[in-house]
C-alpha cells in the first residue's frame, strides 16, 4: 500500500483529521460534476484523485478539487477537455505565479466572451426592435449580425444557387422555409453556423485527421444544420456541397479566410462523415 491509500484508508476511517479527503459522491455533490464525469476525468488523467480507499473507491484532496475547479471554469467559457489539459499543465502548481496565471488566463477569456456577447446582444437588439417596428435591417445592421461574408457577394451567390438548383425540390424547399423566417431565426442561423466553424475549426488546431471522430462530428453538425434550416440532405448530397468548397474559388475562400487549409480539410471531413452515414 502507497502512502496516498494509507492516508485514504485512515482519512475514510476518521482516523487522520488532518487530511480532508472525500469520496467520489461528496465531491460531485461539492463541485455539481457528475459522478460519470468524474470517472471520465480520471480515465483521462484530467483530474486523477490523491488516494484511494481500502475498497479501491476515489478519493479526493483539496488539491484534486481545486483542479477541478479550473477544469469546469474553463468547460463553462467552452473550451475542450484536450485545451483545458493543455492549459493546465502550462500553468504550474496550484499556488504562486502559476496558480496566479491559471485565473488571469481564465479573466482573459471572460473578458473575450463579454465582448462577444455584449456585441452580439447588441445586434440582437436592434434586430427586436426593426423586427417590431416590421422594418427591414440595413445592410450595416445585417453584417453586424452575420458578419461581411453575409453581404459579400450575397446577390452573386443567390443568382448562381439558383441557376444551378433552382430547378430542385432542394432549392424549392429551401425558399419555402426561409420565406417565414423571422430576425430570430437568422440570429440562431447566424449562431449556429459560428459554433460549427468552431468546431472543425478545434478538430484541424488539435491536428486531428479529417476522418477522426471530431472532425466528422463537425461535419454532420453542419449537415444537420443545414438539413434543419433549409432542405433535406443526406450524406451524398452533402458529399457534392463539399467538393464545391474546393472548387469554387469563392467558396474556397470563406474558409480559407477562417484558417489556411481549412476548405480541404472540410471536404475531407465531409467526405469521410458520408461514408460512414452510408456504412
Amino acid at each position: 500500500m502507497n502512502e496516498k491509500q494509507r492516508i485514504g484508508r485512515q482519512r475514510h476511517r476518521g482516523t487522520h483529521p488532518e487530511v480532508e479527503l472525500l469520496t467520489v459522491g461528496e465531491t460531485a455533490s461539492a463541485t455539481g460534476v457528475t459522478v460519470r464525469t468524474l470517472h471520465h476525468y480520471d480515465e483521462i488523467g484530467l483530474v486523477s484523485p490523491a488516494a484511494r480507499s481500502s475498497a479501491g473507491y476515489r478519493l479526493y484532496a483539496p488539491a484534486d478539487l481545486e483542479r477541478l475547479q479550473q477544469v469546469v471554469a474553463y468547460r463553462r467559457l467552452g473550451l475542450g477537455l484536450e485545451d483545458i489539459a493543455t492549459a493546465l499543465e502550462g500553468e504550474g502548481p496550484s499556488e504562486g505565479p502559476g496558480r496566479r496565471r491559471a485565473l488571469e488566463r481564465q479573466r482573459e477569456l471572460v473578458e473575450e466572451k463579454i465582448t462577444e456577447l455584449t456585441r452580439l446582444l447588441a445586434a440582437l437588439d436592434t434586430a427586436l426592435e426593426k423586427d417590431m417596428k416590421d422594418i427591414d435591417l440595413s445592410e450595416n445592421e445585417m453584417r453586424e449580425l452575420f458578419g461581411d461574408s453575409y453581404t459579400e457577394h450575397f446577390e452573386e451567390y443567390q443568382t448562381e444557387a439558383e441557376d444551378r438548383w433552382g430547378q430542385t425540390e432542394a432549392w424549392k424547399e429551401s425558399q419555402r422555409r426561409t420565406a417565414s423566417y423571422t430576425q430570430e431565426d437568422w440570429t440562431r442561423i447566424s449562431a449556429e453556423t459560428e459554433e460549427n466553424n468552431r468546431l472543425i475549426l478545434a478538430a484541424m488546431d488539435a491536428g486531428r485527421p479529417a476522418d477522426s471522430e471530431q472532425a466528422m462530428a463537425a461535419a454532420e453538425a453542419m449537415r444537420v444544420h443545414m438539413d434543419h434550416w433549409f432542405f433535406p440532405i443526406d450524406g451524398d448530397f452533402h458529399r457534392s456541397l463539399g467538393d464545391m468548397y474546393v472548387q469554387d474559388p469563392r467558396f474556397t475562400k470563406t474558409y480559407e479566410d477562417l484558417r489556411p487549409g481549412l476548405a480541404q480539410y472540410l471536404r475531407d471531413a465531409i467526405h469521410a462523415n458520408a461514408d460512414r452515414l452510408a456504412d
